[in-house]
């Protein structure tokens, strides 16, 4: 039995190696080959591409490297066209995996799609091009196989990986401490660190014994934003942000998987979310949800604040962490963990489970 894979992206990377070493926990002999990191690599795939050959970051390298890509995409089409697995799994990536799965759905091989894009919240009109790449979505929110019921779209709700990594914290005293993270695009970064510094300095006014952390994910812009908070007493760290999130009595926190990763851990948090005036314009129209943050998406009603465009300001960012700081926050803790009790579904195993379910149904 051969599985073909393809994971273009460090993520994909993470969460496909969970996948693959699932299913060969149960199927030894099963062959699975494919567009693969080193995480999988280490758990028995063969990797016939690397996915680094895929994973690029900022708007420069994706233009510099598209031809590339584009030919790296060609040549896995030609290969498992001449070559035709059981089945092909195309994990996250949508951009990259949709065409391959497309191609070969029509050469008659079966194809899965894990890692929903976020087709319920914009762009609805995707659900075309998905209905004609995949035959099985495994999805990793509850919610999104609603949307796919309604499309006549077969899914799952497999659960999320990060849930089996993260869980509640335990016994946590207050400190005030307040963790800012302002994302991990340089536009993101640069668009809201302005309002964030604002707001330190707003809330140190109020209470000059708060104490401010900031996570970067990565050190790309390290050197810049040591130079804009530069005098403020804000602890600048990289890539240990799960650990400065226990410690904190607040997160603020740019809408993105950040959101999930602090709503796991069920830790309060003020979520902020600013385009550029254009970038802005175009994403409104096309937004298809009442929530940005996936929390409040997960829960079906507003748990954490979200704060919008215009309404990111120092002030307003302020007044709500004060509140926060000063409160008691036992009930917005309580439901933050009802969402770790609602993906914690062994995801790597149920994924599997559906895989094999879906070779031999």
């Amino acid at each position: 039995m051969k599985i073909a894979i393809s994971a273009a992206e460090t993520s994909g990377d993470l969460i496909a190696s969970s996948l693959v070493k699932s299913l060969k926990s149960y199927k030894p002999d099963y062959e699975i080959e494919g567009l693969a990191g080193d995480k999988m690599t280490e758990v028995g795939c063969k990797r016939l591409w690397h996915a680094d050959q895929v994973n690029v970051m900022g708007i420069s390298e994706v233009v510099r490297k598209l031809p590339s890509v584009l030919g790296l995409r060609k040549s896995i089409i030609r290969h498992y066209s001449s070559n035709r697995p059981d089945i092909f799994i195309g994990v996250d990536s949508p951009d990259f995996n949709f065409k391959i799965e497309r191609e070969l759905k029509q050469l008659g091989v079966k194809t899965i799609h894990l890692v929903s894009p976020s087709v319920w919240a914009w762009r609805p009109k995707r659900i075309k091009k998905i209905k004609a790449s995949t035959d099985l979505m495994l999805c990793l929110f509850p919610f999104e196989v609603d949307f796919y019921n309604k499309h006549n779209q077969k899914a799952l709700f497999v659960g999320h990986p990060l849930a089996e990594k993260l869980k509640p914290r335990q016994n946590f005293k207050p400190n005030k401490q307040v963790l800012l993270m302002p994302g991990s695009r340089e536009s993101e970064i640069k668009t809201l660190l302005p309002e964030l510094v604002s707001t330190v300095i707003l809330m140190r006014k109020s209470d000059p014994q708060i104490k401010f952390c900031l996570s970067l994910a990565n050190d790309h812009l390290k050197s810049w934003v040591e130079s804009e908070i530069r005098g403020l007493d804000i602890d600048l760290s990289v890539g240990d942000a799960h650990d400065k999130i226990r410690t904190s009595d607040l997160v603020i926190v740019a809408s993105g998987t950040a959101t999930l990763e602090v709503a796991l851990l069920a830790v309060p948090m003020i979520v902020i979310y600013k385009l550029s005036a254009v970038s802005y314009q175009i994403v409104r129209h096309l937004l298809n949800t009442k929530f940005i943050s996936l929390p409040n998406a997960i829960l079906g009603k507003e748990v954490v604040p979200e704060l919008i465009q215009e309404k990111v300001t120092g002030q307003n960012i302020a007044n709500l962490a004060m509140n926060f700081v000063m409160s008691d926050n036992t009930k917005i803790v309580s439901e933050l963990e009802q969402i770790h009790e609602l993906l914690n579904q062994n995801s790597s195993v149920k994924s599997a489970e559906a895989v094999m379910e879906f070779l031999h149904g």
